[in-house]
């Protein structure tokens, strides 16, 4: 961060991270999620079961034991997802990273993925000197293209 400045949601003024999933409030940037603010983003949801439902994503190092989506516990009552059913831990990082190497997804979709998550990770870590909104805009273009390139893949594959 800049000048030691940390990116902080505008709606519940906690942090921003490089793992949250983030949307915009007119020239801000917050939390998709407050209550779960290291939640999968919708497009990382779609590609997940798009590609990786028939095979484990995510593995919990507890329990030395590798989950498939329809394996992984919830807790409505706490706001949690992606849970090692065993042990309950938060599996959200696995999942995450397994996406981002999957070989299931087409090099492409993955390349645009990964422009998308560098483009926010830019914007979070220069937000403060970001005044005119440039990164802003490229965060926006990069998200805007990472969901026309899901949208083309997935009508090409069916």
């Amino acid at each position: 961060m800049e000048h030691g400045i940390q990116s902080k949601c505008w709606k519940c003024a906690k942090s921003i991270s490089g793992n949250d999933a983030l949307s915009f409030d007119r020239d801000h940037i917050v939390h998709l999620d407050c209550g779960r603010p290291r939640t999968v983003s919708p497009e990382e949801r779609a590609l997940l079961f798009r590609y990786c439902f028939d095979h484990a994503v995510a593995e919990c190092a507890t329990c030395a034991r590798s989950y498939r989506q329809l394996e992984l516990g919830s807790d409505l009552v706490s706001n949690r997802v992606h849970l090692c059913p065993n042990c309950r831990e938060d599996l959200t990082e696995s999942v995450r990273g397994h996406l981002y190497s999957c070989a299931m997804l087409p090099e492409q979709l993955r390349r645009t993925l990964q422009a998308a998550r560098s483009a926010v990770g830019k914007l979070i870590q220069r937000s403060a000197s970001d005044r005119d909104g440039v990164l802003k805009r490229e965060a926006e273009a990069a998200i805007a293209a990472l969901r026309e390139t899901i949208r083309r893949t997935i009508g090409e594959n069916e």
